[in-house]
């Protein structure tokens, strides 16, 4: 046998990793050129700083053509901070009753502290980040939230994502903390879910990715819902015996982005390493998708059965 005739020796685990990427491929075509907002929750950072696992997946989400932006909480953080300096701790649906003193802390925590670890560990990464909050460009403008009065809390009025583009036109990510400003200039705190959401809309972004410190949206029976409907997230909302706390405000801003025009809403567990890659690049994907009524759009990549890292149910993706 003469050498041209030899078939070449590959490892089988070589030949794995080509169709890895193979299998990848048109999810990869599904989401170049588009925008992805992710909405980074505090819980996440509390139980472990942000890795340089995820800011490997933000870079590949670039190099793939990707547009990326973060918006990030920070609840248990500005909690702590206040309850080390005595401050009264109180939550209405989720959302944070904020007095002028805790207006302080919330701006300290989130536009000053976790802006900055967050940007400073995706530089670390090699993603360009530039950290921002609601108040630059007036990216974020916010009425006082009057029913139920929560204090200095807004909500989103309209957002003028002009500062946002720019960045991201010249390949930089932006990272927006969720303090807002009124028409006044009163500074506000606002729930980090309902600006992503906003954002989102304003960007024109293929989908919107909250990741917290679940596996996603979880039925009666604990069990993880791969695929919502935006009518089932609907009924979710009002059936107050499956969905509390701070899953309401989700699943709220899931279906106003949803109702804006984004078409995917994905929530992630993000302690799981590589969530983001594997939700937007595998077949059967580790959270809970939720989807705008309706055919897919075109070019839309649909999810096939599979197992999930995070639950031992299949997902109907």
């Amino acid at each position: 046998m003469t050498p041209a005739t030899l078939a070449p020796q590959v490892r089988q685990r070589t030949i794995a990793k080509a169709r890895t990427l193979l299998d990848a491929l048109p999810f990869l075509r599904e989401h170049w050129g588009t925008t992805i907002v992710i909405k980074v929750g505090g819980a996440v950072m509390e139980r472990a700083p942000l890795s340089l696992s995820f800011a490997k997946d933000l870079a590949l989400l670039q190099h793939v053509g990707i547009h990326p932006l973060i918006v990030h909480g920070g609840g248990p953080q500005v909690t702590e901070v206040s309850a080390r300096l005595g401050l009264p701790v109180a939550f209405v649906d989720g959302l944070r009753v904020t007095d002028a003193d805790t207006l302080d802390v919330a701006t300290m925590v989130l536009a000053g502290k976790l802006n900055t670890e967050i940007v400073a560990t995706l530089l670390a990464g090699d993603v360009p980040a530039v950290g921002l909050s609601g108040v630059d460009g007036g990216l974020v403008v916010v009425r006082r939230r009057p029913d139920p009065d929560l204090g200095f809390v807004g909500d989103v009025v309209r957002v003028d994502v002009e500062v946002a583009r720019t960045l991201m036109d010249r390949r930089f990510v932006p990272v927006v903390a969720s303090i807002a400003v009124d028409e006044s200039g009163q500074t506000f705190n606002v729930n980090a879910d309902a600006v992503a959401a906003e954002l989102a809309v304003g960007l024109g972004a293929h989908k919107l990715v909250y990741m917290s410190d679940v596996p996603g949206v979880l039925g009666r029976g604990g069990e993880l819902l791969s695929e919502l409907g935006s009518r089932e997230v609907a009924d979710l909302l009002r059936d107050g015996a499956v969905v509390e706390g701070g899953m309401i405000p989700k699943l709220e801003s899931a279906a106003r982005a949803l109702e804006g025009g984004v078409p995917r809403v994905h929530l992630l567990d993000g302690r799981v390493e590589h969530a983001l890659v594997l939700e937007l690049f595998t077949p059967e994907g580790v959270g809970t998708m939720i989807v705008a009524e309706g055919p897919p759009g075109p070019g839309s990549v649909e999810r096939v059965p599979g197992p999930s890292p995070v639950s031992d149910r299949e997902g109907a993706r």
